[in-house]
């Protein structure tokens, strides 16, 4: 983008002229630029080239998250950008992720599909691109993966052969999801679909959490919208409440504070609930931050290690699903689990995992990224190796007898995590561009798809101005 390249070129001509940044604006630009590059490795190596599947974890044998294969299309875009990717490169990347993902069989056999009424299951397998075991045909990792397909839409605007045949797939896809299929119980949208067991299950998504990207694209279809009274019911379970000095709409991950500002710029963004609140999504998300620092800063529970610089609690991996005695206090410990912490629910077993600082970067950068650097420093190559950050760390854990489910422990300095998970590296990598330069943001803006959904919605932004002229979503002709 134009505006990342300007300020490459204003430090180029500071330097020139013997101007030189502070060094701790220095050494913060050197550690983003690190991080960054080995994060956005970790999409660009571990996904075969041949068909966009990103794994769900590595370096353990796992299938394909359609969630992560949506992180790291959008992940593409900020290696071509920051020159760590040629554009040709990405785009043939992109291109064959797209085909996949149009070729791929959609049929209600679950033994022989990818998905069905163009939402795709949670997991594929790494080379048939079937669907993985049982898993569920999934609202949410479709909308992920959507969002990815969007974004390199939006992208790849160049008038050549490989560049149009993206935007095409791009708009295809997008188009054939039945958003309106997936309401059993309209208007809320349910989590997903099984065969075997009776089609759609019983959970719908309520908010407030990660949903709100969701149901903007489920707004926002050409062909297959949800009604506007979807998101009236969305947020008529909001938890508005005070946690550790923060007021806010609460959710205890961070994850559901950060995984539609990948995309959706949340600076001024209000709906009607926020509205009434005087505060908008950037600054609701902020406050989420910051409380739960002043939690780790507090420790009710006494984990080791926790404070100003290390916190955050968010799903990812944990040691094991077990109960052990710590300094003469029964202490139960997970596995993968939605650790978070606010005033609606506390889930915390010491594990902490630095994608909730990293995924909220442009929120509180001071705080994230000084949390960031001291996980680097304190805990070396143990948690900061070849793809950047490892899921997570705890250092209250040292038990070496106890079967893990994850991860390796240290008599010194805790448990860690052996894996990097494509959802948790993917906020890290384009929450810190969105910090940068704007990138992913600046892109979104121009989608007619975002745009629709959120005015759909009620929302208002500077940046998003009136919105669509039209009431109600476009019919099948128009452009999405």
């Amino acid at each position: 983008m134009d505006r990342l390249r300007r300020a490459s070129l204003t430090v180029l001509v500071l330097a020139s002229l013997g101007v030189a940044r502070p060094a701790a604006a220095a050494d913060q630009q050197a550690f983003l630029d690190d991080l960054q590059r080995r994060t956005f490795d970790f999409f660009w190596e571990t996904t075969p080239a041949e068909n966009g599947l990103t794994p769900d974890r590595w370096p353990s044998d796992s299938p394909s998250s359609i969630a992560a294969v949506g992180f790291g299309l959008t992940g593409y875009l900020v290696g071509v950008e920051r020159g760590w990717v040629d554009r040709a490169a990405a785009s043939e990347r992109v291109l064959a992720t797209l085909r996949f993902f149009h070729d791929s069989p959609q049929s209600d056999d679950p033994q022989r599909a990818a998905g069905y009424r163009g939402f795709y299951y949670h997991f594929l397998g790494q080379e048939s691109g079937l669907r993985w075991r049982r898993c569920e045909l999934s609202s949410i990792d479709t909308a992920l993966l959507m969002m990815g397909v969007l974004a390199c839409g939006e992208y790849f605007d160049a008038d050549d052969p490989r560049e149009a045949e993206i935007r095409r797939l791009a708009d295809t896809l997008y188009r054939r999801v039945e958003w309106d299929w997936m309401q059993p119980r309209a208007p809320l949208v349910a989590m997903g679909w099984k065969p075997e067991e009776g089609g759609f299950g019983r959970a719908d998504y309520k908010g407030y959490n990660e949903a709100m990207f969701l149901y903007v694209l489920a707004l926002g279809s050409p062909t297959h919208p949800v009604e506007p009274a979807a998101w009236d019911a969305y947020t008529s379970t909001y938890d508005w409440a005070e946690f550790y000095g923060q007021e806010h709409v609460n959710f205890a991950p961070l994850f559901g504070h950060q995984y539609t500002a990948c995309w959706v710029d949340p600076r001024g963004l209000q709906d009607g609930y926020l509205r009434a609140r005087g505060i908008d999504y950037f600054e609701n998300s902020r406050r989420a931050t910051l409380a739960q620092r002043a939690y780790a800063i507090a420790n009710p529970a006494g984990w080791r290690g926790y404070g100003e610089d290390f916190w955050g609690l968010t799903a990812c991996d944990g040691p094991a699903n077990t109960e052990l005695e710590i300094n003469g206090e029964p202490r139960r410990f997970h596995s993968y689990w939605a650790r978070g912490a606010s005033a609606e629910r506390v889930h915390d077993d010491g594990t902490v995992a630095p994608t909730a600082a990293g995924g909220s970067i442009p929120f509180a950068p001071d705080e994230t990224l000084a949390a960031l650097a001291a996980m680097r420093d304190r805990y070396g190559d143990r948690l900061y190796a070849q793809y950047g950050f490892r899921d997570a760390i705890n250092p209250t854990f040292r038990d070496g007898g106890v079967k893990l489910s994850h991860g390796v422990v240290d008599p010194q300095t805790g448990w860690v995590a052996d894996d990097y998970l494509g959802i948790d590296q993917g906020p890290i990598l384009l929450m810190a561009e969105n910090h940068r330069s704007g990138l992913v943001w600046e892109l979104m803006k121009k989608s007619p798809a975002i745009r629709r959904g959120l005015t759909r919605a009620g929302f208002t932004a500077p940046w998003l101005g009136a919105g669509p002229p039209e009431a109600a979503p476009p019919t099948e002709g128009e452009s999405p």
